[in-house]
């Protein structure tokens, strides 16, 4: 009898879950159904057997079914209050910025309707107001005006809204976070600043909407965004650094980790790739090897567990997990087919970035009908350059933070490095038709998906040996 390993029993059940997560729209399940069901048979498990293999799976649509099942409840919640006036309570996730008609616009959580009824509300909500001048973030602020569903990361929205400040928020981190960007502004003059930012900790709200555009147009925008591609690079930088003990790379990285998610606040991109680093960095530690698929489907199934609202809406979500997959498996793939050895950063860190923009691509052009025809010159030309630029970023926000004095000094090099990044990107796009506009049918989507994947398990089996050398050193 064939008898499967755990890694495949863990990730069948991880897939399951987010199954059973997505077919909750459409079914009901009640959590008595998974002991009345299975509970007797929990002990074929340990022979990991093809009735085992059945077992989690069922387990797995199972557990997702039932959590899908009470966030469908809440979406029901949401759903009798569109488009009628209400007044909520709610925490800011974002410091706001001036949107259209000079409305403060931000994000909000952990959400309280007072009118016409009292109770949680859940998801996030994006609020568009006047009666405040500035929200940041943490701050508790009520906020009345017509409630419309939305699609995407946010549930809803609340445009127009008349906005009172009901208690400041006291956040460490967060006023850490606003004293680093106007060490930054400090030290670089705009748009460096800015793109500095960007670069670092995701921050593009500032950024003029010349320049968002620009890079828009070439497929660089990836990089100044919260997507957790920033995190990625500083935990690869960290793992080829010559530190005397893996103690030592591991207390770096998680410091390192631990201090951006804090920084840029915990957006959910940011966390799932925090998950992603931390099991790969708690693995090598201990000198065990976590296949990259594990690591991925574990990931998903965890943060959608978490939150439904992800799998059954968050374009983010579906785009990071497959940014994962591509660098955690297309690109030591492609690496075991061209290198013999370990390659330089540099190359690594541009073959992770191409391999994530491959498995983007195909959704990206069907929810946006976007093709940039410079992109792969683009990111040849820019994303090596990524470590150095953060580093020297960092130094002059620092600098500009602790001694504006002496900032001009110590940020020339950034300007000089950014500047170039930034001439490079105004370059690109301005070459006729750089950014095509064409979409693809969802069937088309997946028949792209659907030939990589039978490539990539073929170069695989071919390649496997050093393939497994290759994903140990990548999740150190």
């Amino acid at each position: 009898m064939h008898r499967f390993n755990r890694t495949t029993l863990i990730t069948a059940g991880c897939f399951a879950a987010l199954a059973g997560i997505g077919l909750a729209r459409k079914a009901e399940f009640h959590p008595s159904d998974i002991v009345l069901i299975f509970w007797p048979v929990l002990l074929l498990l340990k022979k990991r057997t093809t009735l085992s293999l059945i077992i989690i799976i069922l387990l797995g649509l199972a557990l997702g079914l039932w959590r899908g099942g009470i966030y469908e409840q809440k979406l029901t919640d949401l759903r009798s209050l569109s488009f009628r006036p209400v007044t909520i309570q709610a925490t800011a996730n974002s410091d706001s910025v001036y949107g259209s008609n000079s409305q403060a616009q931000f994000t909000v959580n952990n959400i309280e309707l007072l009118e016409p009824s009292q109770k949680p509300l859940a998801g996030t909500f994006k609020i568009s107001g006047f009666g405040i001048k500035m929200v940041y973030r943490g701050d508790r602020i009520q906020a009345t005006g017509k409630l419309y569903p939305t699609r995407g990361s946010n549930q809803a929205s609340i445009g127009y809204a008349r906005l009172q400040a009901v208690s400041p928020g006291h956040n460490l981190f967060a006023d850490l976070s606003r004293k680093f960007a106007s060490g930054m502004q400090n030290a670089l003059p705009e748009p460096l600043a800015s793109f500095g930012l960007g670069l670092l900790v995701g921050l593009r709200s500032i950024m003029p909407p010349d320049i968002l555009s620009q890079l828009t147009t070439v497929g660089l925008v990836h990089i100044v965004a919260v997507s957790g591609y920033n995190l990625t690079i500083l935990v690869r930088v960290v793992s080829r650094l010559r530190l005397s003990s893996k103690y030592q790379k591991l207390v770096l990285s998680l410091g390192l980790i631990t201090l951006f998610v804090l920084v840029t606040g915990f957006s959910a991109s940011i966390v799932r790739a925090a998950i992603v680093s931390v099991l790969s960095l708690w693995a090598a530690y201990y000198g065990r090897h976590i296949k990259p698929i594990v690591l991925i489907s574990f990931a998903a199934a965890l943060t959608g567990l978490a939150n439904p609202f992800y799998v059954w809406g968050d374009l983010s979500w579906y785009l990071s997990f497959l940014a994962f997959f591509g660098i955690l498996i297309i690109a030591p793939t492609i690496q075991a087919r061209l290198f013999s050895r370990q390659p330089k950063i540099i190359t690594s860190v541009l073959l992770e970035t191409l391999s994530a923009e491959l498995m983007t691509l195909p959704l990206i052009m069907l929810s946006f009908g976007q093709l940039s025809i410079v992109s792969l010159l683009a990111n040849l030309l820019i994303v090596p350059l990524l470590p150095l630029a953060m580093l020297l970023s960092a130094i002059a926000a620092f600098t500009g933070l602790l001694i504006p004095q002496l900032a001009g000094w110590f940020a020339w090099p950034a300007v000089l490095l950014l500047t170039y990044m930034l001439d490079i990107v105004h370059l690109l796009a301005n070459i006729p038709s750089a950014l095509q506009h064409n979409s693809i049918s969802p069937s088309l989507m997946i028949g792209f998906y659907a030939i990589l994947i039978l490539l990539v398990i073929t170069m695989r089996h071919r390649a496997r040996m050093r393939l497994s050398q290759i994903e140990t050193v990548l999740i150190k």
